[in-house]
Order: structure tokens, then C-alpha cells, then sequence
């Protein structure tokens, strides 16, 4: 199995905390705020990894049963990225998405080139794209439709504030 890298912000003095308690919080807010709006998207993209359970929230809360994922590699570590982003497969089908109205979901628009090079593609293919975050900071190239709060610190989600688990090689393996 390929392991994707934890980036450790524990020596971070400030940075921003979004717990899962306040996640469902933000969800609901934000599905509000595209509710409120005049753009009823009828699909929704989530840009994963961090995309993914925003999404999925955003999903349930605007009651729409369509949604796939793109999948991008740009972040490498805490402050650290890729020179560009790079779209990794699975490939999203294009002809399905063609004319539809699409809400991109995404944890964050930091530097917003994530977003861009997800935002351009889809809009090649002749959707309505418009995106979707939980956080936007003040040098995103991009500036998302739908943003819940706005921020410069570093960002822990409680979907990655911890590494990944690992086999633990000292208990019993359970029985059927």
C-alpha cells in the first residue's frame, strides 16, 4: 500500500484548529451560504484527498444524491508542495459532467492553484464549475464562490491532525 505523507505542524506556535465538532458546524454554514445563493448545483466534485469529506457533507446537507472525486497531489508537507499540481488517477469521465452545473468541494484554497488547474479542466469540458471550501487564504490565485472562513495560518483538519494508523504488530489478532 502506498502511504501518503502526514505533515506534522506541532511545532507551529499558531495555526488554525478545526475540530470535528466545529467541522459539522462549518458544513452546515457553508451548505447554507450555497443555499442561499442562486447556483443549484446538481453535481458535486470533490477534490481529494482533503476534498473528500467536505464533499460529502456538503452532499447531505444540500440533498444531492451526484458526486465523484478528482484527484490531486500539490502538498508534500507543511509548507511544502509539488512545483505544480498533478493530476493522479482515477480520471474523472468527462462526458458525464459536460453542461452539468458542478459544486468543486476542497478543505482549503491556500496557494489556489489546486483549485485553478480542477476549476479550468472541468470548465473545458463545457461544465458549470463553481467551488466550494471550508477555508480560503489571502494568496490563493483563486477566489472560491463559497468560503466558510478566511485565514492565514496553517490549517489542522481533524481528518489529518493525526498520522496514519498503523498495523500494530504487538496485540492478538482478533478471531471470527
Amino acid at each position: 500500500m502506498s502511504q501518503a505523507y502526514h505533515a506534522d505542524s506541532s511545532e507551529l506556535s499558531t495555526k488554525e484548529v478545526l475540530t470535528w465538532e466545529l467541522f459539522g458546524t462549518a458544513s452546515r454554514e457553508l451548505a447554507q451560504i450555497i443555499a442561499d445563493s442562486a447556483f443549484e448545483p446538481e453535481i458535486v466534485i470533490a477534490v481529494a484527498r482533503g476534498g473528500l469529506l467536505p464533499a460529502g457533507s456538503l452532499s447531505y446537507a444540500l440533498g444531492l444524491k451526484l458526486a465523484d472525486a478528482i484527484n490531486v497531489e500539490f502538498y508534500t508537507d507543511v509548507h511544502e508542495t509539488l512545483p505544480e499540481p498533478v493530476l493522479l488517477a482515477p480520471m474523472l469521465d468527462n462526458e458525464s459532467i459536460q453542461g452539468k452545473r458542478l459544486l468543486v468541494v476542497d478543505d482549503v484554497a491556500d496557494s489556489g492553484r489546486t483549485l485553478a488547474l480542477v476549476l479550468d479542466l472541468l470548465r473545458e469540458q463545457g461544465a458549470d464549475a463553481r467551488s466550494a471550501v471550508l477555508y480560503s487564504k489571502s494568496a490563493s490565485v483563486v477566489s472560491p464562490d463559497f468560503v466558510w472562513r478566511r485565514t492565514d495560518e496553517w490549517i489542522v483538519f481533524p481528518w489529518s491532525a493525526e498520522p496514519p494508523v498503523v498495523a500494530n504488530t504487538d496485540a492478538e489478532t482478533p478471531t471470527a
